[in-house]
């Protein structure tokens, strides 16, 4: 672990070379060059970069990477370190959101290997480094409070659950078909919303709302589903109303349903925590787009899904679908209702 920490906080601090970040070193290559001049050169760096010395990273001399001797961090470098780090906006260059989150994952992994298989932990680790680079800590923080509600929820009545054969597989563990059934439409969202005011004519504030929405869609999804087959006491078809086993794909009940309006609503409150999306009427838009998103979700999977001849829709294809029609209907009201 201290390897891992030792590779990933230069990285963290933004103090890559140069080259590592399509960048042109200020940095003088002659060996005459005089204390004056190196000064003048860090500050250079120091400049471009947006980032105040700290005295423990790795330092660029006459092209070289040279490591300090000390690993001392002065107050005023913790400061400059978390300025920059939980800044309020903007996207981060792509190797210090890999440092950043490298190092919350190693922190928080002791809890992760709990809910994430191995191959799952790999791909929510890329999934990670991505946002914190496209939307900053915030986006980073909303998807984890995602996967933690989510987590939890699919942990109520679990042994009952799984006596009925109703729980999920692995133990309640996620690999990577979870990982981007969940996540893929969020993350669209986010790296479209990093790429400027506005991309493909969309704003960038449009984008942040169906990120929102997407992830909200899930959970929504998510309580529906362990809800009801926790505590569902009549469950019915929604194509025909007719009254099914708990865990029937398609099947809905009171409990689950008013348990999504509770997910989605949650995290889109959430969403507005953060500052991701600005108003309660985008709270709203977010939390009516994933409850009527989840409800779509489970006509499909009534209708469609692992049917004869949609062998291919699985329950994480139906996901990648639910979550990308709660963006969709999120993004479209934003823009009509609120004139994002």
């Amino acid at each position: 672990m201290k390897f891992i920490l030792f590779v990933l906080l230069p990285l963290a601090t933004g103090f890559q070379h140069p080259r590592l970040l399509g960048l042109k070193s200020p940095v003088h290559r002659s060996k005459s060059v005089g204390t004056t001049c190196q000064q003048q050169d860090r500050s250079n760096i120091i400049h471009q970069w947006s980032r105040p010395p700290l005295s423990h990273a790795v330092l660029v001399r006459q092209g070289k990477m040279i490591s300090s001797s000390s690993l001392r961090l002065t107050g005023s470098d913790l400061s400059a370190l978390a300025e920059s780090v939980f800044r309020n906006s903007g996207s981060f260059p792509f190797l210090e959101a890999l440092g950043i989150n490298g190092i919350l994952f190693v922190t928080l992994l002791p809890k992760l290997s709990t809910m994430l298989t191995p191959a799952g932990l790999i791909h929510a680790f890329a999934l990670g480094s991505t946002l914190w680079a496209s939307l900053g800590w915030k986006g980073w923080m909303y998807c984890v409070m995602y996967f933690f509600l989510g987590q939890a929820v699919t942990k109520l009545r679990f042994a009952e659950k799984e006596k009925a054969g109703l729980a999920e597989g692995r133990g309640g563990r996620r690999g990577p078909e979870n990982v981007w059934g969940s996540a893929a439409t969020g993350l669209l969202c986010a790296v479209c919303s990093a790429q400027g005011t506005s991309f493909l004519g969309i704003s960038s504030d449009l984008f942040l709302l169906g990120y929102v929405a997407s992830m909200a869609t899930k959970l929504a999804d998510t309580f529906a589903s362990e809800v009801g087959k926790a505590y569902g006491k009549t469950v019915f078809l929604i194509t025909t109303m007719e009254r099914v086993e708990p865990g029937t794909e398609g099947a809905v009940s009171a409990e689950g349903t008013a348990a999504s309006v509770v997910g989605g609503l949650a995290l889109s409150a959430i969403g507005f925590a953060l500052g991701m999306v600005r108003t309660y009427p985008a709270v709203v838009i977010s939390t009516i787009a994933a409850f009527i998103a989840t409800n779509i979700e489970s006509l499909l999977g009534a209708t469609l899904q692992e049917k004869k001849g949609f062998q291919w829709m699985t329950n994480e294809v139906i996901n990648f679908i639910n979550t990308f029609i709660g963006a969709t209907l999120a993004m479209v009201a934003g823009a009509l209702v609120l004139n994002i």
